[in-house]
């Protein structure tokens, strides 16, 4: 099924990268929001933080805000009940980025080179906050030259399944969807995505629906089956 297939519109977040989203009740934001300057205490930090995940978590999965999801600023800015100053709000949104932000493993930016060898590359990605942090990882792992085309729900508030994330990275590409294949770990938001943008889905991660064109363990065990059939 890959032979007439031009171009790999891949997700992200347990996709390629991992640890993502550490918000649990037990993470301390303090730790990084005062290693760069942060005066706010870790109480009332805690409290700003968790109340904007909570409203940006309460947000996600509902439909009237797919295309119109709203920043990690705004969402700070409906917790408050005191002003703050720029600079520090900046700070808050800094450290929010740090705990949303994952690692790319080794083994998968490596596998991202293989697959340039066969496909052009693109991102379709999910985040809240603004993609700077993002930006870094991709050049510190050294695939941030692989992608072709990229679309962050934070610079236009798109989100998943909408398909007009997937459409506007298939005109930047200006390849017929036909010749596209998206893959991604998440049966709703990748698979429901790609159907609607009418772009062929493979699901990676354990995800498994027979709407898929295929599904694999990880991103690697496709990598190797590309090696394996060229």
């Amino acid at each position: 099924m890959f032979e007439n297939k031009k171009a790999l519109l891949l997700d992200m977040n347990s996709t390629f990268m991992f640890g993502e989203d550490r918000f649990d009740e037990n993470e301390d934001f303090s730790i990084y929001y005062h290693s760069i300057g942060g005066k706010l205490s870790k109480d009332d930090l805690d409290r700003i933080t968790r109340s904007a995940y909570k409203y940006l978590d309460d947000r996600y999965p509902d439909e009237r805000y797919r295309h119109t999801f709203p920043s990690v600023e705004q969402a700070i800015e409906s917790t408050l009940n005191v002003a703050l100053s720029e600079e520090e709000k900046e700070k808050i949104i800094n450290t929010f980025a740090f705990h949303e932000l994952g690692h790319i493993p080794h083994e998968f930016s490596n596998a991202l080179h293989i697959l340039k060898e066969y496909f052009i590359l693109s991102v379709v990605i999910d985040i809240w906050s603004p993609k700077d942090s993002w930006l870094e990882i991709f050049e510190k792992s050294g695939v941030s030259e692989l992608f072709s085309a990229a679309s962050f729900s934070s610079d236009h508030g798109m989100v998943k399944p909408s398909p007009m994330p997937f459409e506007l990275v298939v005109n930047n590409l200006n390849i017929p969807k036909e010749e596209c294949l998206v893959i991604g770990d998440s049966v709703r938001r990748d698979l429901g995505g790609a159907i609607a943008a009418g772009i062929d889905c493979i699901l990676v991660g354990g995800a498994h629906d027979q709407r898929a064109a295929d599904s694999y363990p990880s991103l690697l065990e496709f990598c190797n089956e590309i090696k394996y059939n060229n």
